[in-house]
């Protein structure tokens, strides 16, 4: 297999068809060698197709080159790549540039493209503008999208609190993650423990990384199970939840480990969460 794809690769100059060039490419990306993937890409997109570009924006976004990303993207989409709207989106709030995020999710969405639409709902409710963000995700969900049902429906909880939705987030449990974990806060509400303990196992054995802080949450409050709360909180950690460090650093706190403490508050407020960062000022950290 490695002698047939260097074989196309040391034709790859001569070679003027670019359905080939991407399919070279692509077939290198399996094999794991994203550089040589990257110089069939640029071909394909040296010959004008839109397509190579937009692989050139993927393989080029892979590897943490963001900008050349968004440019690669930006010239997939003058070449007719419609595809390229929600990952040039992807990129440019990976860069910080908020509006030109907005423009290409709202591009994808015009283009048909539901994920763009989902995308721009949720930078809209991260940047809290949170009616506009629900009535973007409605319009969707109008059209039969479950996925954005489901995120309808987890906001509407996290704003009223109205344990009539309990039907819906049902419904919405596995298709988002978030609605899970909203339907297990509404059965501890209304005093279901035991089911609300199993909805938020399932989310974590599933690989849910939303399910992990409320599970410790449930352990440490419900069962003060101290262990099992810091198990579920480092593995919080692990998944990528870092305001799983804050919790955690308040039971190590609780329980006089307060070196363990600050290390974590200090983590956390790195990773951008407000609530470490202002415990570990108190802590004088």
């Amino acid at each position: 297999m490695r002698e047939d794809l260097d074989g196309r690769l040391r034709r790859l100059r001569a070679c003027r068809d670019a359905d080939a060039v991407i399919e070279l490419g692509c077939d290198l990306v399996d094999a794991g060698r994203p550089e040589d993937a990257e110089r069939c890409f640029r071909r394909a997109a040296e010959l004008g197709d839109a397509l190579g570009w937009f692989n050139l924006g993927n393989s080029l976004a892979a590897r943490g080159r963001v900008e050349e990303a968004a440019d690669a993207y930006e010239r997939a989409l003058a070449g007719g790549e419609r595809d390229a709207w929600v990952n040039l989106g992807l990129v440019l709030e990976e860069l910080g540039d908020l509006a030109g995020a907005m423009r290409a999710y709202r591009g994808a969405g015009a283009a048909g493209d539901t994920q763009g639409g989902l995308q721009l709902a949720f930078l809209l409710h991260e940047q809290g503008e949170h009616e506009q963000a629900i009535a973007v995700a409605a319009e969707l969900a109008a059209t039969g999208d479950d996925v954005a049902a489901a995120v309808v429906t987890c906001w509407q909880w996290a704003a009223s609190h109205d344990t009539s939705l309990e039907v819906d987030l049902r419904a919405g449990a596995d298709r988002f993650p978030g609605a899970r974990v909203a339907l297990a806060a509404l059965l501890r509400v209304t005093d279901r423990a035991a089911e609300a303990r199993f909805t938020l196992e399932r989310g974590a054995k599933l690989g849910e990384v939303q399910a992990w802080l409320p599970l410790g949450n449930f352990y440490a409050e419900d069962l003060a199970d101290v262990e099992a709360a810091e198990e579920a909180y480092r593995a919080g950690i692990a998944a990528g939840d870092s305001y799983c460090h804050h919790n955690l650093a308040v039971l190590l706190a609780d329980r006089g480990d307060l070196d363990g403490a600050v290390e974590h508050f200090r983590l956390g407020a790195a990773d951008g969460d407000d609530l470490a960062a202002r415990a570990l000022r108190e802590l004088g950290g």
